[in-house]
């Protein structure tokens, strides 16, 4: 953690499964830290992540100097309350605040150490402790591994114990990394919370990145090849970067992310994203002529800086790893230092809920709201080709599940080139009972072949029931007659479609995927009412 150091006929088409819902208590693992801010603005701090986390570890718990429990001031019930209520566990981190002879007391006291923890559980209706005892060294190992064993045996089984550890990439086995038994400490914990940052630190005069690609990787393998389960490693994610001045006068300040805007809008920074370690770069000047900025206590006077921190895309690189890795989750150091809009994002990066070829499509926000409905997913792991044209058979898939009759049975609707084995072969069948969806002649469905936009409008149409208003001309310079002239007519009228430069529609053209999710999404809420 930083401050310690410092302070010392369609639809897009869904050929594979549905998508999960991302509630507090499902999907992958997610904790945070609370350290800065006051206890009245803790749980709007928590409401911010939108239901985002699993745990909420705050900074109830410090050390007498005797290594027995004090708990700060920050201890506050109605919070542990407020947090039950939203499905949060309160799990308060136990820290030295970087303070190796304290950390030692609390070693050398740790039966009674362990037991006032036990009992504070149960008082405060406590949901755990996460241990933070940082700055020790090898000769604290075993003692180490024996308080976390004391607290697993004395906390009832429902209670978390977990443990942050130092990232060590280069298998560091003396100083501060030594302290830690990885595996000996995961054994009697829930999870290890792998602090996956500060490779370059307060104090540090060598510039460079908190957390670059390389350093988490290897900060995730070293746990691994020490025998910790891949599910109990929860990745540490930093929410906070570092910044260096060119005369050496400051070396690795810490800078919150939310506060990164305002400090390069104020003296006009330059970003860069860093490829090869996956961190974002800022550089900026501080004239003398300009008002010195304050942030925490750190004063940015006159002078040329050097910002290393994380934006959206270092953040959602570091969230790609779970997946990759298997992990249990992930952990952020801390809230109130987020940027803005990182909730956005973050929950669907750390379950593996987006795509890679919609980021910053105009179509974005409608596929993502039909990922989340379950009623269209992708055409492979992380891609949607919203470009590519939808199939009939796709269409009777995305109605079907659209309309919640995918649980319903039909008999076959007797499609020669439907057979047995096709894979939307029971969706076709429902589609066909129900009305929506129909044949071809010679009793064919055609299920491969591309939907065109004027077979959408009157698929879309007959679905929806809408029929057409009194209207003099046509709705589109190329729509003025035909079989599909009323519902093309009618889904105009009601706002649900639109047209192309100079009037045109383009009714025989193919309808894209991204097409679809957009008309899906907005019709969305017209379909819960049918009857």
């Amino acid at each position: 953690m930083w401050l310690k150091r410092t302070i010392i006929g369609l639809v897009t088409a869904a050929m594979l499964v549905p998508g999960v819902s991302t509630q507090a208590a499902e999907g992958k693992f997610n904790m945070s830290y609370l350290y800065f801010g006051s206890t009245s603005t803790y749980v709007d701090s928590v409401d911010r992540t939108k239901n985002s986390l699993h745990v909420v570890s705050p900074d109830f718990f410090n050390l007498n100097t005797d290594g027995t429990l004090k708990l700060t001031t920050k201890l506050s019930t109605s919070f542990i309350t407020e947090m039950h209520k939203r499905g949060v566990k309160v799990v308060p981190f136990l820290s030295n605040h970087w303070d190796r002879e304290l950390g030692r007391k609390a070693l050398q006291n740790r039966e009674q150490l362990a037991t006032q923890l036990a009992d504070a559980m149960q008082k405060y209706n406590l949901d755990g402790v996460n241990v933070d005892l940082e700055n020790l060294n090898e000769a604290d190992r075993a003692n180490y591994v024996d308080l976390v064993r004391l607290l697993r045996a004395k906390l009832p089984a429902q209670k978390e114990v977990s443990v942050a550890v130092a990232a060590n990439p280069r298998g560091f086995q003396i100083g501060w990394h030594g302290s830690y038994d990885y595996k000996k400490l995961s054994d009697y914990s829930d999870y290890l919370m792998v602090m996956a940052y500060d490779e370059n630190y307060s104090g540090d005069t060598t510039a460079g990145p908190v957390a670059s690609d390389s350093f988490v990787k290897g900060s995730i393998q070293y746990a691994l090849d020490q025998g910790v389960p891949r599910n109990k490693i929860v990745l540490g994610i930093p929410f906070f970067g570092r910044v260096w001045k060119s005369d050496g006068t400051m070396n690795g300040a810490g800078v919150s992310n939310s506060r990164v805007p305002e400090l390069l809008a104020k003296y006009g920074g330059r970003v860069v994203y860093d490829a090869a370690t996956k961190s974002a770069k800022a550089t900026f000047t501080v004239k003398p002529t300009d008002e010195v900025l304050v942030i925490g206590s750190t004063r940015f006077t006159a002078g040329t800086y050097t910002l290393w921190f994380e934006n959206e895309t270092s953040i959602k690189e570091k969230l790609r790893l779970v997946e990759k890795y298997q992990l249990k989750g992930t952990g952020s150091w801390s809230l109130t230092q987020e940027a803005d809009g990182t909730w956005d994002y973050y929950s669907r990066w750390l379950n593996g809920r987006y795509f890679e070829d919609t980021e910053n499509h105009w179509a974005g926000n409608d596929i993502l709201a039909m990922l989340d409905k379950g009623w269209m997913v992708g055409t492979a792991p992380l891609k949607f080709s919203p470009e590519k044209p939808l199939t009939r058979a796709q269409a009777a898939v995305i109605l079907v599940k659209a309309l919640g009759l995918e649980e319903q049975s039909a008999p076959s609707a007797g499609f020669r080139d439907v057979p047995a084995n096709h894979w939307a072969k029971r969706h076709i069948d429902i589609a066909k009972q129900a009305g929506f969806i129909s044949g071809l002649e010679y009793n064919l469905f055609a299920p491969e072949q591309n939907v065109s936009r004027q077979e959408m409008a009157s698929m879309l149409a007959r679905l929806l029931k809408i029929e057409t208003q009194p209207s003099v001309g046509a709705p589109f310079v190329d729509v003025t007659d035909g079989w599909s002239f009323e519902a093309i007519l009618a889904m105009k009228q009601e706002g649900i479609l639109s047209g192309y430069e100079g009037g045109y529609f383009r009714p025989l053209a193919g309808t894209t995927r991204a097409e679809m999710a957009s008309l899906m999404n907005r019709i969305a809420e017209r379909l819960t009412t049918l009857p």
